[in-house]
């Protein structure tokens, strides 16, 4: 799967389904501040995640994940990983 699919993916996700403003989405956006991505919100990525994509999140990989660029990122190299 090619990045630009994983970023159409996530950020279809994001604005259909966590209900994100389509206009703050980019990669340096934070997933917390910019996003308003909350611990709620990210039970519901992690479910659309594992839908989407066949992995499972970890919690102890996402520790350094603060912006959806590094989502993206971690995504990626999961895919890749299978």
């Amino acid at each position: 799967m090619k990045r630009e699919e994983i970023e159409q993916i996530v950020k279809t996700f994001l604005v259909d389904e966590i209900e994100v403003d389509e206009a703050v989405i980019a990669p340096e956006a934070t997933l917390k501040d910019d996003l308003g991505i909350d611990s709620l919100d990210f039970v519901d990525i992690v479910v659309i995640v594992e839908r989407h994509f066949g992995f499972k999140i970890k919690a102890e990989e996402m520790t350094e994940v603060r912006t959806l660029g590094q989502f993206c990122d971690y995504i990626e190299s999961k895919v890749k990983d299978r």
